[in-house]
This record gives C-alpha cells, structure tokens and sequence, in this order.
C-alpha cells in the first residue's frame, strides 16, 4: 500500500478519534497527541492542530479559550454539526466492520 493511501486513511482515523473524544469531554490538542499515541499514532503538533482547525473551521468542533498557570489553552466540544457527522461516520464504520472485520457475519 502506498504511503499516501495509508496516510489518507490514518487521517480519516484521527479525525473520527477527535470527534469522539470531543463529544465525551472538552479536549486540547496535547492531551489528545497522547491519547492518540496510546491508540499506536505517532502525530506532532504540527499535524494535529491543523486537524482541529480544520474541523473547527468547517463547524464539527466550537472552540473555548482558557488561561491555565498563565498560558493559553483551547478546549475543544463537538458541535451539533459534528454530533450529526460523528453519527454518520458511526454507521458507516459498523457496516464496514461488519463487512471487513466480521466477514459480513450479521
């Protein structure tokens, strides 16, 4: 497989993790790097901000701003727009785990 395939399909990854993630609790972007480290990806600030601006940018997250031993944290929550994507997103992975994962099994 190419890189830029994997790369693709390990991007889609990462934003379905920030979307759930951000519709269980508000997140920032350093602590979500480790939570993605724990789940085998190896992203850098540099990577992953640019995600959640994006997302933010196109209305899945709203972004709060909060001062925390003197410096500047955004926290991150799913918006209604982004409940209703990750809900969709949801029913295509079960299918697609069923089909790949589980054989097609019902």
């Amino acid at each position: 497989m190419s890189d830029d395939l994997l790369h693709h399909f390990f991007g889609g990854f990462v934003r379905l993790h920030v979307l759930y993630h951000a519709d269980q609790e508000a997140i920032c972007g350093i602590d979500m790097i480790e939570e993605l480290r724990r789940h085998g990806y190896r992203l850098s600030p540099g990577t992953l901000y640019p995600i959640l601006h994006q997302l933010e940018k196109n209305g899945y997250l709203a972004c709060k701003e909060n001062l925390l031993n003197g410096r500047r944290r955004k926290n991150y929550r799913i918006t209604a727009k982004g409940r209703k994507l990750l809900g969709h997103a949801r029913a295509k992975l079960k299918e697609l785990f069923a089909e790949v994962v589980d054989d097609g099994a019902p």
